[in-house]
């Protein structure tokens, strides 16, 4: 059994924080040799949405954040007041095959229409994860670029 969790930066547990960034370390840096600075800054303005097990071990993993606000920072996430797209990102399952990826990505187009008050959500997808977003309504709105050697699509969902 695993429970769905929804929190800003500043809810989170010093738990938490860590098994979030383990499991974005396994996927992203072990799984899929993609070395880049996770550390981005983007996680303290971001709402946290993940699937985790009885012991607190995240499974799927996403979070969301609003546009850059010009100066290089993120604006609050889960400021609902503030205008614009929300972006999805850090998206990951430790477990493939078993649809937790759907769950969790279901759970945070929830959470960016209630808590974010979004008409619009933005994501980078790679190359091979286009036809997994595309069957939850997200269509590509971008060539192909690479992202930290991987080809990428912007893709875009729109509310209603």
């Amino acid at each position: 059994m695993l429970t769905l969790k929804i929190k800003s930066f500043e809810e989170l547990s010093a738990r938490e924080v860590y098994e979030i960034l383990g499991a974005r370390c396994d996927v992203f840096t072990v799984e899929q040799k993609i070395c880049y600075p996770d550390a981005d800054g983007v996680d303290l303005h971001s709402l946290h949405v993940w699937l985790e097990t009885r012991d607190g071990t995240v499974e799927a993993y996403l979070r969301l954040y609003r546009e850059d606000d010009g100066a290089g920072k993120p604006t609050g996430a889960h400021d609902s007041t503030t205008a614009g797209p929300v972006h999805m990102g850090r998206v990951l399952t430790r477990r493939h095959g078993e649809g937790l990826g759907r769950r969790v990505v279901e759970a945070g187009i929830e959470a960016a229409w209630t808590r974010m008050g979004a008409n619009e959500i933005l994501l980078h997808s790679q190359e091979y994860c286009i036809g997994f977003y595309e069957k939850m309504g997200f269509r590509v709105c971008s060539g192909l670029f690479d992202e930290a050697g991987i080809p990428h699509a912007e893709m875009r969902l729109l509310r209603g």
